[in-house]
């Protein structure tokens, strides 16, 4: 028996102001992180992985590579999806790259995260 054929793309043209990271499982869509960009920094909003795909350990992949594509551009992430959040809890892999502050502040309302306006795309 083959494993399965795991690939995690990014789609960044899927929506002009929102972008997703894609986990494909054999070819089919299996779950996303969304995530928006505001000028050095990529706030991951939210991430889900489809029922018939869950407990095979796709999130925490799908989370592993987009963060280590992110952390490679030298971006800062703001990880306001729980999910996502959580996970960079427990792997303190990327602790230099993480903003906890702009991630509490997005949260409490301020989606501009002030001082940062950049651009809004790659």
């Amino acid at each position: 028996m083959t494993s399965p054929a795991i690939a995690v793309v990014n789609n960044d043209h899927e929506h002009r102001y929102e972008h997703r990271y894609e986990i494909l499982h054999d070819g089919a869509l299996a779950g996303f992180t969304e995530y928006r960009i505001r000028g050095d920094r990529v706030v991951f909003i939210h991430t889900e992985i489809d029922d018939a795909f869950a407990g095979q350990g796709l999130a925490g992949e799908l989370a592993r590579q987009a963060l280590a594509a992110v952390a490679a551009t030298g971006a800062t992430i703001v990880p306001v999806c729980p999910f996502i959040a959580s996970w960079l809890r427990r792997h303190p892999d990327f602790d230099g790259r993480v903003s906890w502050d702009d991630a509490e502040r997005w949260i409490a309302g301020d989606h501009l995260l002030k001082g940062s306006e950049g651009s809004s795309s790659a």
